[in-house]
């Protein structure tokens, strides 16, 4: 697709899996919304209010809310579980590890309020772990979308999948990247610019900023591939032997630590295909409490930062 010269500012992929939620209950009786007591942060109320008799309220109680998740699908129900990444992720990863991947069951987990941009909450309530978690989780389908566009087509590749799922998303209203017809597919990333001097591989809110940088890097005769990858688990192995293959340099971006993140995994598959040199741009550290754009600036998750290591990149494709 062509990208969008200038990225207006959508809604925020937290209040567009709210909004998708509540039509996929439109569509499909057995849709559940559990919740720990977040309804209005992770925008589950708007479900709550229109199907309350399919709505559970657990409390301050995420490993409890996993386990009431795992029941409802164990009765043949598909429950969206959400809560701040932090909480679900961290509090409920036994409940994920033994009643949710062990037994594969078809629970799907929504973690809003992922990465730094939640701003002042502050590091205690910053999930920058959860990629790492979900993916280590065996059978669980691992999301991240980057505008509400695609949080609207994967919440519904979700429901459809048998299986565990986690979908990541955010707290800030986040620039819309895609046309309302792009369609999505569970493990096939999304080439957004061609380009064949470097690859910037990117997922979530960074896409966005990595679309910036490619027109920067455009403007100074540097051609930039941009690929979204928009599922972490399972990874599209080919689109990125083939951007290692043909462009021969990898940057990938994430508002993730950077140790057992999506740049792990694309590491792992470019060893095993086509070695090139990569770099990454992510957190190797807790952030602090800020402005979602303070913290941003601070912690290098701009496009100013994806052309800085696609300029070192090249240095050593060179």
């Amino acid at each position: 697709m062509e990208p969008k010269l200038e990225l207006k500012l959508g809604m925020a992929t937290r209040e567009a899996f709210g909004k998708a939620l509540v039509e996929l209950g439109r569509e499909n009786p057995n849709i559940w919304a559990v919740d720990a007591d977040l309804s209005k942060s992770t925008y589950t109320s708007l479900f709550a209010k229109e199907f309350p008799d399919r709505f559970v309220s657990c409390g301050i109680a995420e490993a409890n809310m996993v386990g009431v998740a795992a029941g409802l699908a164990m009765g043949g129900k598909i429950p969206f579980a959400a809560s701040f990444s932090c909480f679900v992720m961290n509090k409920g990863f036994e409940q994920l590890r033994v009643v949710v991947a062990y037994s594969n069951t078809n629970v799907k987990i929504v973690g809003t309020h992922s990465g730094i941009s939640i701003g002042e909450d502050g590091p205690s309530q910053m999930s920058i772990e959860d990629i790492g978690l979900a993916c280590s989780l065996p059978g669980f389908v691992v999301l991240s979308p980057a505008d509400e566009v695609a949080t609207h087509a994967l919440m519904r590749a979700a429901a459809a999948h048998v299986g565990p799922v986690f979908l990541r998303t955010g707290r800030p209203k986040v620039p819309i990247v895609y046309g309302p017809g792009q369609e999505f597919e569970i493990g096939r990333a999304i080439q957004v610019i061609d380009g064949q001097d470097v690859t910037l591989i990117a997922t979530g809110l960074l896409v966005a900023e990595a679309i910036r940088a490619s027109e920067t890097l455009a403007a100074a005769g540097i051609s930039a591939r941009v690929i979204d990858i928009h599922t972490i688990k399972p990874l599209d192995r080919e689109a990125i032997r083939r951007a290692a293959l043909e462009t021969g340099a990898l940057v990938v971006a994430e508002e993730h630590l950077v140790d057992g993140g999506l740049g792990v995994r694309v590491a792992q598959a470019i060893a095993e295909t086509c070695p090139c040199p990569m770099e990454f741009v992510g957190l190797t550290t807790y952030a602090e409490s800020g402005t979602p754009d303070g913290l941003l600036d601070k912690y290098g998750m701009r496009a100013g930062n994806l052309v800085a290591a696609a300029r070192r990149v090249l240095e050593r494709k060179a």
